[in-house]
């Protein structure tokens, strides 16, 4: 059925569960993945003229607009159309208020997105910000100042996303060929983790710590992590041969990485990573250079984020 029909049909039977969501705020960035936007606009063009939500637009056109635009908007709800940077970017711009997260996926991973069940499907991606819920989720904190909303992590993780923020190609299959480069040249490091009252030591090719369960694109990382329990799960991924690749690439995406001998699975509320030498962090994606110690927290039920009516656990 035609979206425009849907909301018909709404309006005849009296259905305003989202009188008090009269407001939406979408934020797109025109240069995430590699999908045209036209579409997604045509859908929300439908939206504006529908006589119950008052819709406003905006593009970004450089790094931090998203979060400008989402922290001044007066929306009822903020909708990421974009890819994990959109979305972390517009979730910092909520942070503190009663606005809702929406997201309209179309990135190249759109991890905190398929974690939270919003399908890659601009249309029904669309249905979540209109006949959705909104839910109090967690978020995490880097060094006192730093929010992310999905994963934060040093290692290979790292180096691949620094080496892919800086080029030209997007797109799964051109990380997919950036990943597998690096990883022929890394080198596992040693690193202490402390977390809550307890301290490991472990050479590992990756630490991941995840809010969200995984990095995007079903590869769930952190595969029992949930949004809504106040913790943060920290996955360390120990040395592996080459030819153990396709069996861990299975593994993330059926969502069996827990089960993995070569992943060590912790949880707490407080996390340090003591690493050797500085080098490249990202959280949600985005790449940083951090230092030798990098301290992550859990703030629990503090962002309000849409999702599927139907869905239960997150």
């Amino acid at each position: 059925m035609p979206l425009s029909q849907i909301i018909r049909r709404w309006r005849g039977n009296g259905l305003y569960y989202f009188n008090k969501l009269r407001k939406l705020l979408f934020i797109v960035n025109p240069i995430a993945g590699t999908r045209s936007k036209k579409k997604i606009l045509q859908l929300i063009d439908v939206i504006s003229t529908d006589g119950i939500h008052d819709v406003v637009i905006c593009q970004t056109t450089a790094k931090g607009d998203a979060t400008r635009l989402a922290r001044e908007s007066d929306a009822d709800v903020v909708v990421a159309v974009g890819g994990d940077g959109t979305v972390h970017e517009v979730a910092q711009g909520i942070l503190g208020s009663r606005k809702s997260l929406g997201i309209i996926p179309c990135g190249s991973g759109d991890g905190l997105a398929l974690h939270l069940g919003i399908s890659r499907n601009p249309k029904a991606a669309l249905q979540v910000i209109l006949n959705g819920r909104s839910e109090l989720i967690d978020y995490g904190v880097i060094n006192g100042q730093q929010p992310f909303f999905c994963t934060t992590g040093v290692g290979l993780d790292a180096d691949v996303a620094w080496e892919f923020a800086h080029s030209s190609k997007r797109g799964l299959l051109s990380y997919i060929s950036l990943a597998w480069r690096i990883w022929r040249h890394s080198k596992p490091q040693n690193y202490v983790v402390e977390i809550d009252d307890k301290k490991m030591s472990i050479k590992a090719v990756l630490i991941t710590v995840g809010n969200a369960n995984q990095w995007g694109n079903q590869a769930r990382i952190t595969s029992l992590a949930s949004v809504q329990d106040g913790l943060l799960d920290v996955c360390a991924v120990s040395p592996f041969k080459t030819i153990e690749i396709p069996i861990l690439a299975a593994e993330l995406l059926n969502g069996h990485a827990h089960k993995s001998r070569r992943v060590h699975m912790s949880r707490g509320k407080v996390i340090t990573i003591h690493r050797q030498q500085e080098g490249p962090a990202h959280f949600d994606g985005d790449p940083y250079k951090m230092g030798t110690d990098i301290h992550i927290t859990s703030v629990h039920a503090a962002l309000n984020a849409m999702i599927p009516a139907h869905r239960h656990a997150i």
